[in-house]
């Protein structure tokens, strides 16, 4: 049996999308089972970009691809409307889509003699706790770049460069590029410290190493695609790309930069 798994958030509208979908997926001969299974050719998930992005997380970024159902707002990755569902069944059963492939970033934290790894489609987040302004001496690809003294920085995909990103004055990119775009929150230009004020872009096979000034700067929060972490004595943290590939459904009709304009102008 042809096995699909869906998962909605918890508005009203999701929820009967979901019971509607799963009616629909079992008069096509597929079985929804009620938990996660691994074994399933498709993951479809209900909501908006946020509860994507909790999905992908939960399950640790599976290889199973993904197909979007937007009951939310912007809804970038999702694919699908709720009166849309006959012919979501119907162009998937037909193979009418293609696999759009999406990078992941990852965030390597060394703590003295131990290592925690986070991962993100959208975005790596760096700043301090409690709104508290950090120093981090920031090299890239081995080459001391600045001290930089705000906020907090940002390392998003191009996936990622529609949402956070975006709203800090970066670059939309077009997500068949391979590149890491490095965007600082609130920098600071004074003698003591030289920061950039405009976003970084960098090749794929470069990494951000990022090293806390002072003391207090070790304790830092981390957040990959909202998923908040407080790190406490973080000696050194090295960004770049993850080998988790995020598998996307796309039909016939898509194109980014028709969605741009559609969400954005």
């Amino acid at each position: 049996m042809r096995t699909i798994n869906v998962f909605a958030n918890d508005t009203e509208l999701s929820k009967a999308t979901k019971k509607l979908l799963k009616q629909k997926l079992e008069k096509s001969d597929f079985v929804v089972p009620q938990e996660f299974d691994p074994n399933a050719e498709l993951i479809v998930c209900i909501g908006g970009d946020g509860s994507f992005l909790e999905t992908l997380q939960k399950y640790e970024f599976p290889l199973i691809p993904f197909v979007g159902i937007n009951t939310g707002h912007l809804g970038f990755f999702q694919e699908i409307s709720p009166d849309g569902l006959d012919e979501f069944i119907f162009k998937y059963k037909q193979e009418k889509y293609e696999i759009q492939h999406l990078k992941t970033v990852k965030a390597e934290v060394i703590i003295g003699k131990n290592k925690k790894e986070f991962i993100g489609l959208n975005e790596i987040l760096i700043k301090g706790i409690r709104s508290r302004i950090v120093h981090l001496n920031i090299s890239i690809g081995g080459s001391f770049i600045e001290r930089f003294s705000g906020d907090g920085i940002l390392v998003s995909t191009p996936a990622g460069s529609t949402a956070y990103n975006y709203s800090l004055g970066g670059s939309i990119v077009d997500p068949r590029l391979s590149l890491l775009q490095v965007t600082p929150i609130a920098p600071m230009n004074t003698t003591a410290y030289r920061s950039f004020t405009s976003s970084v872009i960098l090749p794929p096979y470069l990494s951000i190493r990022i090293n806390p000034e002072y003391a207090k700067d070790k304790e830092l929060l981390i957040v990959a695609d909202g998923m908040e972490h407080i790190l406490q004595g973080a000696e050194e943290i090295i960004i770049g790309f993850s080998n988790y590939i995020i598998k996307l459904l796309r039909f016939e009709n898509y194109d980014f930069w028709t969605k741009v304009k559609s969400k954005f102008i």
